[in-house]
């Protein structure tokens, strides 16, 4: 077992690291025009296609090269929600196009999605389906060749600037798992439209909002995948997802425990760093070992997708260890720091940002029941 990075992929770290330190740092409030400024230089990095084929324009990377960049990003952008965003649309967007995709579809979609010029929204989550993926209710009938979308999304990512979305429909109701399909819907087509930006506790700096389908003709040839498998695409993308794109989340807890560690060297208390008081060293060695188990485990799964493991545990374990992990060293950060730490700053935004961490991609519960289910332990 190797756990060193090979030397291209620590040089490629440090200079994404170093490039989002200086290049990344978010605006005080959020601006769609500066955030595709943004999204345009770390194109430029290749971070936003770093698994997509080379023939495509991007870098070609496994899971393994991917979590890697995705935590020096998380480690040099103080922005958790522009990373948080960069995930999203390469995970849950872009990967189901380069591994359902037709041929046509690829050449299509991915250069410019690859290159940052693009930006992708997976919508799925509707407000009477979250957890329950299967229930959703947006359908899409056969017409000719097209099929009309019509139905709601909510919780979409990056959905105020998407040029394009990947959308779960029903295409069979009642089909449960096969009855879903996927389809990739253009910006700007008739009848769908984008709600007002959310106002959120964390992760302020990646758009999201309500996705609106009336009626939406989409060719067929815009299906990704066949009829049916919709299921599937959404499960293949949340095995990237739930490791890859919480490797962005190492990153940010990374950054926040060295500063926090410095922190506690040079507050003095009773004539003495706090640091050499029991109880806040003991706090940040439990936060130095949380950050270290869960990231063995995200890489451990992140080695597994380049293997071709179907194995669907290692990565809801990075997932719950991550986020658990994430929200608990931001309550410690806070903590160490003291009345300091609930002033806005680097401690209180990662506990904010930390926070949907045990929601999205699948709530940490489901998680459990997921895993639960693979031990054999579910009743039918």
């Amino acid at each position: 077992m190797n756990f060193a990075l090979d030397p291209e992929t620590e040089e490629m770290c440090t200079a994404l690291s170093g490039f989002a330190r200086h290049k990344l740092d978010p605006p005080e409030r959020f601006d769609p025009d500066e955030f595709r400024q943004r999204w345009l230089l770390a194109g430029r990095q290749g971070v936003v296609g770093t698994t997509v084929p080379e023939e495509y324009g991007g870098l070609g990377a496994g899971a393994v090269t991917a979590a890697a960049l995705m935590e020096a990003l998380g480690s040099g952008c103080r922005d958790t929600g522009f990373t948080f965003s960069v995930g999203a649309h390469l995970f849950a967007c872009v990967m189901p196009i380069v591994e359902f995709g037709t041929e046509e579809q690829k050449r299509r979609w991915l250069p410019a999605l690859a290159s940052g010029e693009r930006i992708a929204a997976h919508g799925i989550t509707e407000p009477e389906a979250g957890s329950d993926a299967l229930g959703i209710r947006t359908r899409a009938v056969r017409d000719g060749d097209h099929y009309v979308l019509n139905g709601e999304k909510c919780f979409t990512t990056n959905s105020p600037v998407a040029d394009v979305f990947v959308i779960q429909a029903v295409t069979r109701p009642g089909g449960g798992f096969f009855g879903l399909s996927t389809f990739l819907v253009e910006a700007g087509t008739p009848g769908l439209s984008v709600g007002p930006h959310y106002d959120k506790v964390g992760l302020r700096g990646s758009p999201m909002a309500d996705v609106h389908l009336a009626d939406v003709r989409v060719p067929a040839d815009r299906m990704l995948g066949s009829e049916g498998v919709g299921a599937s695409v959404f499960t293949a993308s949340m095995k990237w997802e739930r490791t890859c794109l919480f490797a962005g989340y190492l990153g940010a807890m990374r950054r926040v425990l060295e500063s926090t560690t410095e922190y506690a060297r040079e507050r003095r208390q009773f004539g003495a760093p706090i640091g050499s008081f029991q109880a806040v060293g003991h706090r940040i060695v439990d936060m130095l070992l949380r950050l270290e188990s869960a990231r063995l485990l995200l890489f451990k799964a992140a080695a597994g997708i380049d293997a071709g493991s179907q194995d669907e545990v290692a990565p809801a374990l990075a997932k719950l260890a991550v986020s658990e992990a994430a929200v608990q060293l931001g309550l410690d950060a806070v903590q160490v720091r003291g009345a300091l730490g609930i002033l806005d700053g680097e401690a209180e935004t990662l506990l904010r940002d930390a926070l949907p961490s045990r929601i999205f991609s699948g709530t940490n519960d489901i998680q459990k029941n997921n895993i639960a289910r693979a031990l054999g332990l579910s009743r039918r």
